[in-house]
């Protein structure tokens, strides 16, 4: 794993071409005192985000109860939501303190492309889970053949190949391009749009390719998601029972919620042609810091199931 990554590393630093040898990130906003309770509003977000998904590997983990394919995505979903915040805005609030918002274009190189292997990873496995959730309502005397623990697996490897592969063309050819001046990213990351705004070359090339690889990493996903879900609602009004009516709609709303919130930023992030303005800072933080805290309640906390799990588990270590 280490010599992968220090090949891909290799690959990016050998391609850069630029007269700078590090970037300034501009951070949340140019005031002080604004910026100041903006990163103390999203420290809280992210300590939200760290115990939720804590809570949710620690109880699939624990309970036997919660060892079914469902569960068993909800862990890997759990992973990336800790691992996203953490490449994006930990580094910014570490660094606030002694105002070292320099990154050099390796650790920017870095950044970018650790950022884009988790929202391409996490883009596949949501669609994955609405597939999973589409076989348990509509297909359910088939569901536990049909998610075999092999099946699982194979998903969930072509969630994280498909995270690790499909960003490199886009992080080599956005270093190969040169960097002369201005240095200071107007972002508080090192994202695609917001790093390519400083290139001093012609950006179609990559544009182009970000288009096609936002094709298959979003509007194909997405789509797919739609038509799941579109199949489940379908299933739910056949139910005779209205209260297992009631309580179906509601889960697949607040899903579909968090998946319009996250694609939907996401794709207006990456596929609008305009420059970046101020307000996609905001956009930004929707997909980077604000779903991966939603993600435990929608997905997990709400699901009676973790409920008894998180009982089970308060009562099996002596507390009432």
């Amino acid at each position: 794993m280490e010599a992968t990554s220090a090949s891909f590393i290799f690959l990016v630093t050998s391609h850069i071409k630029t007269l700078l040898t590090e970037f300034t990130l501009l951070g949340l906003s140019g005031d002080t005192k604004l910026e100041r309770f903006i990163l103390s509003f999203f420290a809280l977000i992210y300590v939200i985000t760290l115990l939720g998904n804590l809570l949710i590997l620690c109880l699939i983990h624990l309970d036997p109860h919660l060892h079914i394919p469902m569960y068993y995505f909800l862990r890997r979903l759990a992973l990336i939501d800790i691992c996203y915040p953490s490449s994006t805005f930990l580094p910014l609030f570490l660094n606030y303190p002694a105002q070292r918002r320099i990154i050099s274009l390796t650790g920017c190189a870095i950044q970018m492309y650790t950022f884009l292997v988790l929202a391409t990873t996490e883009c596949i496995l949501l669609a994955v889970m609405a597939y999973d959730r589409y076989v348990a309502i509509c297909l359910p005397l088939h569901y536990m053949m049909t998610m075999s623990n092999r099946k699982c697996v194979t998903l969930t490897l072509l969630s994280w190949v498909s995270g690790l592969v499909l960003p490199i063309t886009h992080t080599v050819l956005a270093w190969k391009l040169p960097y002369c001046g201005p240095s200071v990213i107007d972002h508080f990351f090192c994202e695609l749009p917001a790093v390519l705004q400083l290139a001093c070359a012609d950006t179609y090339l990559i544009k182009l390719v970000t288009q096609v690889g936002c094709l298959f990493t979003l509007l194909m996903p997405t789509a797919f998601i739609v038509f799941s879900y579109m199949n489940i609602l379908v299933a739910i009004l056949k139910t005779d029972s209205a209260k297992k009516r009631e309580k179906a709609f509601s889960t697949c709303l607040s899903h579909l919620m968090v998946v319009v919130l996250f694609y939907g930023s996401v794709i207006y992030m990456y596929m609008k042609p305009n420059s970046l303005s101020q307000k996609d800072k905001i956009i930004s933080t929707l997909y980077s810091i604000l779903t991966p805290m939603l993600n435990p309640t929608i997905y997990s906390l709400r699901n009676m199931e973790v409920k008894k799990a998180l009982v089970r588990l308060i009562r099996s270590n002596g507390l009432k």
